[in-house]
């Protein structure tokens, strides 16, 4: 939800980025990162994409992105915007973004490679044959854990897996709170698995860099030093589209969970960046 601003500025004359979050992690997930940003910026997200009827997960993700389009009207008020995502977030803000024009300020992908030339014939061919349960945790989803008796049990849970080995203790202790809910019998996962593997299974790829070809806004890219999905994709498309526009994190894909506070001075700086390149193309003749 959008915070008050805290430098005295009206309300109107504040800049509104609203974020989106990757597949699986619901955006109060990501509560320690974003909080630097509400000191520079107004921030929204939707908190878990997928989960309401009206918008259904679906080969394409036009109900996703209509998700996020319309979370935008409703919240940022017809003013221009940021748009900032990780993974699924960060492909959300493209397809939405193609859809938006001037209005967009700019883009920050956050790991979410652009997938194309070869990667996307491989990515489809996938979905043909099975292969993608190599490039994408499908299996793993469904087989996924969502039951424990209370949040203690959730944090230890995860905190025993691989994945969540590196990541800030506090941004763990908001996942095991944040990302479950009660249900009378302890907590389950806020995400469900089925949406989770459906969206994995559905993952768009040559709309997507079709859609950054037609984002008037710059774009820029942050990667994680370890990121798998970096490895797998490779980054000769997203080099192609962002240019300049891209930093590196010393992580995971997960790194905006590991570095909270380092993606966060990462972001502002790409948005300092974009706005300065605003700035010179203003003052050109």
């Amino acid at each position: 939800m959008a915070v008050p601003p805290s430098d005295g500025a009206p309300p109107a004359q504040r800049e509104h980025l609203v974020f989106s979050h990757a597949n699986g992690f619901p955006a109060p997930t990501y509560a320690r990162m974003l909080a630097p940003l509400r000191a520079h910026v107004d921030v929204t997200h939707v908190d878990a994409f997928g989960h309401e009827a009206r918008y259904p997960v679906s080969r394409g993700w036009s109900a996703l992105t209509r998700q996020l389009l319309d979370h935008i009207e409703a919240h940022a008020a017809g003013r221009p915007v940021w748009l900032l995502g990780h993974s699924l977030g960060g492909y959300l803000s493209v397809l939405a973004a193609a859809q938006l024009g001037p209005r967009v300020r700019g883009v920050v992908l956050l790991d979410s490679p652009l997938i194309g030339g070869l990667t996307a014939h491989l990515v489809k061919l996938g979905r043909r044959t099975g292969f993608d349960r190599h490039l994408m945790p499908l299996r793993q989803t469904l087989q996924r854990r969502t039951h424990w008796p209370d949040v203690d049990a959730v944090r230890a849970h995860f905190a025993a897996k691989p994945a969540f080995a590196w990541w800030d203790p506090r941004v763990l202790s908001d996942y095991a709170s944040t990302a479950t809910v009660g249900d009378g019998q302890g907590r389950r996962l806020l995400f469900d698995r089925e949406v989770e593997h459906r969206i994995y299974a559905t993952l768009p790829t040559r709309s997507v860099h079709r859609a950054a070809q037609r984002v008037t806004a710059p774009m820029g890219f942050i990667a994680g030093r370890r990121s798998r999905e970096v490895a797998q994709i490779g980054l000769r498309a997203t080099r192609a589209r962002v240019g300049a526009r891209l930093a590196w994190i010393d992580g995971s894909h997960l790194y905006p969970m590991e570095r909270p506070d380092e993606t966060a001075r990462s972001v502002l700086a790409m948005l300092d960046g974009m706005r300065g390149e605003a700035v010179r193309v203003r003052a050109a003749p």
